[in-house]
């Protein structure tokens, strides 16, 4: 799992060091009480609110809170660790120099993952791994009674489910990673993915079915 201290990224590198000298110990200094409180003790607002005004500590602070979560969800999209770890540092750096765009409607993990979702979607497109499925026709042949359903997922063993989902179409399985594992709604994939409701819901129906047939094979 990458770490500060293994960033072959020089942007991001630069990012965070470019006008400070970063100590062991992150702390801010409060001119109100006169002493420091480490940064690692404050509520995200606070340390938004900092990185706002170009606080190089406070964006180290949210970068370290939340790279693990967002290099997995890059990884379970680009399939590649490099291209996650990429795509991982570039949506902290679009996060941060956009975070006025966050107007706290949602969690700011929620808001970062968007991001990193996108990045990923887009990266994962520019890969010759990419084999997109044909939509034209697709919202004629909707079945919302075929595949596997959300609690029969559920049950499944985590294992058995993210073997049968690597063996999928990678269409398929991009687009059950972003309903199940990532939890988007239909409306949100047809937005991250930029297809229509009608399709989004066929291409899910499809993926489900298709991941039911493998589960059958491996029971």
């Amino acid at each position: 799992m990458p770490s500060l201290g293994d960033f072959n990224c020089l942007k991001l590198f630069i990012f965070f060091h470019s006008s400070v000298t970063i100590s062991n110990n992150r702390y801010l200094y409060n001119n109100q009480q006169q002493k420091k409180v480490s940064l690692n003790q404050q509520p995200i607002e606070t340390v938004l609110s900092l990185c706002s005004k170009g606080n190089q500590l406070a964006q180290l602070e949210v970068y370290n809170r939340y790279q693990k979560a967002m290099y997995n969800i890059s990884l379970r999209i680009v399939k590649d660790t490099a291209e996650a770890e990429d795509v991982m540092q570039e949506s902290f750096m679009t996060a941060f120099s956009k975070l006025d765009s966050f107007k706290g409607t949602s969690t700011f993990g929620a808001w970062l993952k968007r991001i990193v979702v996108n990045n990923s979607i887009t990266q994962y497109k520019k890969s010759k791994r990419y084999v997109p499925l044909p939509e034209h026709g697709l919202e004629d042949e909707i079945d919302e009674t075929e595949g596997l359903d959300t609690e029969a997922y559920q049950s499944l063993q985590t294992t058995t489910l993210l073997t049968s989902m690597e063996a999928l179409n990678e269409s398929y399985r991009q687009i059950l990673t972003l309903h199940y594992i990532e939890g988007y709604d239909y409306e949100e994939i047809c937005d991250i993915l930029q297809i229509g409701y009608g399709n989004c819901r066929t291409l899910i129906s499809r993926a489900k079915e298709s991941l039911r047939k493998k589960l059958a094979l491996a029971s």
